[in-house]
């Protein structure tokens, strides 16, 4: 839940305002005392609104609403990190306590048309001792055509600065060790096209912002040249490179039987990094609402990281 009682640009107040784990929000009108076409109307009305709000407002509006960080809530009521692509689809749903005909009439017209509109009854029972709650829906939800587009959408997926990579450092059976590429600088994946293709992507110049799983951030910094394979890779300053296979290693970044020939598919790839700064696992910075991916490399677009890893690491940019 959003919020209760949402004020709108307009001066009038939605009565409740929610988001689902998809990112989709939710406007829900309590139908009280008013006829079935004052509350359509109304939902039709705040819904016109909802539909053009972007990614920034809802986050911004959700903030105001809300006692902790919009993205924390998200991720301890989900269990999983606020979506890049916000309020894509959106639900009207009117809330009564009995079935109205002309309520029905005009909320199965709307869906017939593709408004995303439907009712929600709540009966309120007493058998004895026992009391019961009873709910039933006008029509299955998610039935009928896809919502309408608003006529002049605001961005609903968060903004890239072009810069910010997100990268996933697994340690998973010692094929590879974070202390290594503090040391040596660099950043790898491999053990399949799935896991090498997207830091193959990574270009020069790219800030990367490395996360180990079920630890949590350990490091910032900038890609200095294109990803190579393991065997390949060159590591040290320019007057002094060397082979990064020849150098003491705590990680295998070998994939399959020891001494088989691998493809560039299955290859560790190896992306050559100079850091800003870097921690050990041990001291990976972690909160809740922080974006996490199972990609080895995409784009980091969530401000909420984005600002959380300067202000620990001391990052000015």
């Amino acid at each position: 839940m959003i919020g209760r009682q949402v004020r709108t640009p307009y001066g009038k107040f939605l009565d409740l305002l929610a988001i689902d784990a998809d990112g989709n929000l939710h406007v829900l009108e309590l139908k009280r005392d008013r006829t079935p076409r004052e509350v359509v109307a109304q939902v039709l009305d705040y819904g016109s609104w909802v539909s053009t709000l972007g990614r920034d407002e809802i986050i911004d509006l959700a903030n105001t609403h809300l006692d902790e960080p919009f993205a924390s809530v998200f991720d301890e009521t989900f269990g999983d990190t606020l979506p890049d692509e916000l309020n894509k689809d959106l639900e009207l749903t009117i809330v009564a306590t009995e079935l109205d005909a002309s309520l029905e009439r005009i909320v199965t017209y709307l869906r017939g048309l593709g408004v995303p509109v439907n009712a929600v009854f709540f009966s309120y029972l007493e058998d004895g001792d026992r009391r019961y709650l009873a709910r039933s829906w006008l029509a299955p939800q998610r039935e009928g055509a896809e919502s309408p587009k608003p006529s002049a959408p605001r961005s609903k997926r968060a903004e890239w600065n072009g810069r910010d990579w997100f990268i996933a450092f697994g340690e998973e059976s010692g094929s590879r060790s974070w202390q290594d590429a503090r040391r040596f600088s660099f950043v790898s994946a491999g053990g399949g096209h799935w896991y090498s293709r997207t830091l193959r992507s990574v270009p020069v110049g790219a800030r990367v912002n490395v996360h180990v799983p079920k630890a949590g951030y350990v490091g910032v910094g900038t890609t200095t040249g294109e990803a190579m394979r393991f065997d390949k890779a060159l590591v040290g300053p320019d007057d002094k490179l060397g082979r990064l296979a020849d150098q003491a290693l705590e990680g295998r970044y070998h994939h399959g039987p020891e001494g088989a020939p691998q493809d560039d598919d299955v290859a560790e790839w190896v992306l050559p990094v100079q850091w800003d700064v870097t921690v050990p696992v041990q001291e990976a910075f972690w909160e809740k609402g922080m974006f996490a991916n199972q990609n080895s490399a995409c784009s980091l677009r969530d401000e909420f990281t984005l600002e959380r890893i300067a202000q620990h690491f001391g990052l000015e940019d």
